[in-house]
């Protein structure tokens, strides 16, 4: 972990520094997609009011401040403040929407305060998060205001940061590596595994037709795909399945390798909602990947190396295949 994260001062400067970044490309993208003020202004809003929660969890510091009673609280205010700003004029506001996010704030929020950490208890927990992501939970709280403007990545987000807090805050769970910038090491090592995967994850897809070569994306397209991707998608996902899960089934089987295989496994298993249910085919696929994310993690010791190398393939997808 950086210097900087475990300071204050660190979080304050990443704070301004994306809130001025998010402004400009906000503000860009809406007048080069031709998007109405009324609806990007308070899109743009929620971004601003989300970007602090996001950032928690990466500071160590500032974190800890939020262990105990103000918790449960905090996960509230980050699930409902972005939601309120887009009602400012990008959606309507629903009662039925806001309570359900209060209804699940607190259920995350207080899942170890009313159940003891046990095995059934945190498999509980990570099912009930799997269902609101892969149940889209978010979905109809955040619809589409104007085309081009895709806020449903709110809710998703919102989940996500309550999920790492109440783990790290309430479940206590073990240092995983949680952070926006990997090492040198975890690039070395990330590269090294994502070099490894391309030639199997090519035969495979090309056995099961899993996809077609396109035209190259273009490059600045493809760095913001990959940037989303190493600073948003890959850290929640590997936190979970490489950080939290594949650790504790470690725990509990007393083998490395069983829990690499199973949590491989289970990476994969989530697939099979992607695109289509059942998509069989990107099962195999991604579960081979976990494979080779669980291994970098387990070289490294850090989520940070394999977030390199699941971000390294989603990039190279985007890039080529379709």
């Amino acid at each position: 972990m950086s210097a900087m994260a475990k300071t204050s001062g660190g979080f304050r400067a990443t704070l301004w520094t994306g809130w001025l970044l998010l402004c400009v490309i906000g503000l860009v993208y809406a007048r080069w997609k031709g998007i109405p003020s009324w609806a990007a202004l308070p899109s743009l809003a929620a971004f601003l009011v989300v970007y602090p929660f996001y950032l928690v969890p990466a500071f160590p510091r500032v974190r800890e401040q939020l262990a105990g009673a103000s918790l449960p609280g905090f996960l509230v205010a980050s699930a409902v403040l972005p939601y309120l700003a887009c009602c400012s004029g990008a959606i309507p506001f629903q009662w039925i929407s806001f309570v359900k996010l209060i209804a699940l704030a607190l259920a995350l929020g207080l899942w170890y305060r009313v159940l003891p950490a046990t095995p059934w208890a945190d498999a509980g927990f990570l099912l009930l998060v799997a269902a609101a992501i892969l149940g889209k939970y978010g979905a109809p709280i955040y619809p589409t205001p104007f085309k081009g403007v895709e806020i449903s990545i709110l809710g998703n987000l919102a989940i996500f940061n309550m999920a790492v807090l109440v783990l790290m805050l309430e479940r206590r769970v073990g240092e995983t590596g949680f952070g926006f910038l990997p090492t040198a090491k975890d690039w070395r090592i990330g590269a090294r595994n994502y070099f490894y995967f391309l030639p199997v994850g090519a035969a495979l897809g090309f056995l099961l037709k899993a996809g077609h070569l396109v035209k190259p994306s273009e490059p600045l397209k493809l760095a913001g795909q990959f940037i989303g991707a190493l600073f948003v998608l890959t850290l929640f996902e590997e936190f979970f399945f490489r950080g939290v899960l594949q650790q504790w089934i470690e725990d509990w089987t007393w083998s490395r390798r069983t829990a690499l295989i199973l949590t491989s496994i289970l990476f994969g298993g989530v697939h099979l909602w992607f695109r289509q249910f059942p998509n069989w085919k990107w099962v195999i696929i991604a579960g081979t990947l976990g494979w080779f994310c669980g291994r970098a993690r387990n070289q490294a010791g850090s989520i940070r190396a394999a977030m390199v190398t699941h971000t390294l393939v989603i990039t190279t997808w985007r890039a080529f295949f379709a």
